[in-house]
């Protein structure tokens, strides 16, 4: 395999690249990057949502430039990076010719175009699949410890940057399955998980947060077959865009004519499939599908160099979505060119308008994990998103970053104030309200944990412990209880407020570090679709807290 690149290759992904660049400079974040910015201001083994590769492409950003670039870099680094890569998968000695080709079907494709200069756990994952798939297809032809070392490297990245990673490990393992026999790719399989280990030790420390959100806790709403099943066929069109017919054609009319071949054909079908069987269970994102990408590219391809219909319509239809979506980036940096009004659009606006009448002041957002990041990042001041039974955990949820505000005077923004001591307008015009609390106390870090089965009749008490994680007693006088019924979605249905006693009738603190007992009168749902509940704190008088995991009613 020759490494070197044709000269036409290299212009034009110079000039994607200075694009890119560009793009990544003058494009304000969009929430999600403001919260991998935020993950990457306190490195770890992993995060609540995501393992920790995003977070890692961040901070090394971080080291050559200030703002916007500063998160985008690598990323942007990487994505060229899947050109050169994606390239070298191709064999066909007649790719020279169609060079023009090559870059019409990659650049067109609108989540691989979107993450030549966002910053998202998907960066690094097309980036780790193509790298992958080159030296699995190396691997498939001579195996060594040297690729087996390398293999096992890469796996390890992929499994860094997302964890649906597996599904790409998996299909290629099912796609040849005389693998399993092979003692070059056992060691590869071991490299992989010593390499993988410091995220395992951190999934143990924090009690697997991540894999119980994601498979077991994620709040979900009833079947739709227009937004769940219909729209993962939607996903799949766009993923392509208008060049979608003439993809799908190339990968209809696409053998299996070898492993490795075998191994792209497993990888698309099987993540369609995968995703498919999910949409009956939950809406899919279209960004869960983006991995097909990077095999369909290599089939694709391979088609256009042995079809001149599919090779003219995807240069044409290729070139008319690059024209659409070059339009909508400039659109992501001056509003009036974009159809919607988009996350990057007047961030630094409202961040300014809250910080010019607050000054340094602190800001706790109410259920924001989003604006929460957004505001430090263009401010430069503190802020925390204070999570509610109304919103989801996050890493504000698990992480040190409550210790900043309390005992502080704070601006409280929540989006359900119709009034306050500070207001300011959002992108789309919509006015929010911020109240100052002086003192500020929160604990939302309380754990409650059901003890002892129940049954539902109002003279049934319920048993259930306080875990306090922090370094201080707190006092119980500080405290409220709450009963959270939730439906077989895990959707909140109703809040009772019901008082609750140490089981030790003198007791009037939770001990720091230590567990509490107490009991209350559980109460019986006052609807019909109550299926799980859980018990919830509120402190202060804030909200009821996220302090324990849905549990089934009998």
């Amino acid at each position: 395999m020759k490494l070197k690149l044709p000269r036409i290759f290299l212009y034009l992904l110079a000039a994607i690249f200075i694009i890119n660049l560009l793009q990544g400079y003058f494009t304000e974040l969009i929430f999600d990057e403001a919260y991998y910015w935020y993950y990457a201001q306190h490195m770890a083994w992993g995060y609540f949502d995501h393992p920790p590769m995003v977070a890692l492409i961040v901070k090394m950003s971080s080291l050559f430039f200030n703002g916007e670039l500063g998160v985008r870099l690598i990323g942007i680094v990487l994505s060229a990076g899947t050109y050169i890569v994606l390239w070298f998968l191709i064999d066909d000695h007649r790719k020279n010719k169609y060079i023009l080709h090559y870059f019409s079907l990659v650049f067109s494709m609108t989540l691989i175009h979107a993450y030549g200069f966002l910053t998202l756990p998907d960066t690094p994952l097309l980036f780790f699949t193509a790298v992958f798939l080159l030296i699995y297809k190396k691997f498939l032809k001579s195996p060594s410890i040297g690729l087996s070392i390398l293999l096992g490297l890469v796996m390890a990245g992929l499994m860094y940057s997302k964890y649906n990673a597996v599904l790409v490990i998996l299909l290629v393992l099912i796609s040849n399955l005389r693998l399993v026999f092979n003692k070059y790719a056992w060691l590869s399989v071991l490299i992989a998980l010593v390499s993988y280990t410091p995220h395992f030790i951190w999934l143990f420390n924090n009690d697997f947060v991540s894999i119980k959100y994601h498979l077991f806790e994620r709040p979900n709403r009833a079947y739709e077959f227009g937004d769940f099943s219909l729209g993962f066929f939607v996903n799949l069109i766009a993923l392509f865009g208008l060049t979608f017919p003439w993809i799908y054609r190339a990968l209809f009319k696409t053998k299996k004519s070898d492993k490795f071949n075998s191994a792209l054909l497993f990888l698309i079908y099987g993540i369609i499939l995968f995703f498919f069987i999910s949409s009956f269970n939950r809406r899919i994102q279209t960004q869960w599908l983006v991995v097909i990408c990077i095999p369909m590219i290599v089939v694709v391809y391979n088609q256009i160099l042995l079809d001149k219909v599919t090779r003219k319509w995807i240069l044409i239809l290729g070139t008319a979505n690059i024209v659409i979506l070059m339009f909508l980036r400039i659109g992501l940096i001056y509003p009036p060119l974009f159809p919607i009004v988009y996350e990057s659009h007047g961030n630094k606006d409202w961040v300014n308008e809250i910080s010019s009448q607050i000054g340094t002041t602190p800001v706790v957002f109410e259920n924001s994990y989003t604006d929460a990041p957004m505001y430090t990042f263009y401010s430069g001041n503190t802020s925390y998103s204070l999570n509610n039974i109304r919103f989801r955990p996050n890493q504000y949820s698990l992480d040190e970053s409550e210790n900043l505000v309390q005992g502080q005077t704070i601006l409280y923004v929540s989006k359900f104030l119709d009034k306050g001591d500070i207001s300011y307008y959002d992108a789309k015009g919509d006015q929010h309200y911020g109240v100052y609390i002086e003192n500020f106390e929160s604990f939302r870090k309380l754990r409650t944990i059901v003890n002892t089965p129940l049954e539902l009749s109002e003279d049934k008490y319920l048993n259930f412990s306080i875990y306090n994680p922090y370094a201080k007693d707190i006092e119980i006088s500080k405290l409220e209880f709450g009963v959270i019924f939730l439906n077989k979605y895990k959707n909140v249905r109703e809040v009772q407020n019901i008082p609750a006693n140490p089981t030790q009738a003198e007791k009037n603190l939770l001990k720091s570090k230590d567990t509490t007992s107490f009991r209350l009168l559980m109460p019986k749902p006052n609807i019909g679709d109550a299926y799980y509940f859980k018990i919830s704190i509120s402190e202060n008088g804030l909200y009821w807290g996220l302090n324990g995991e849905n549990v089934k009613l009998p």
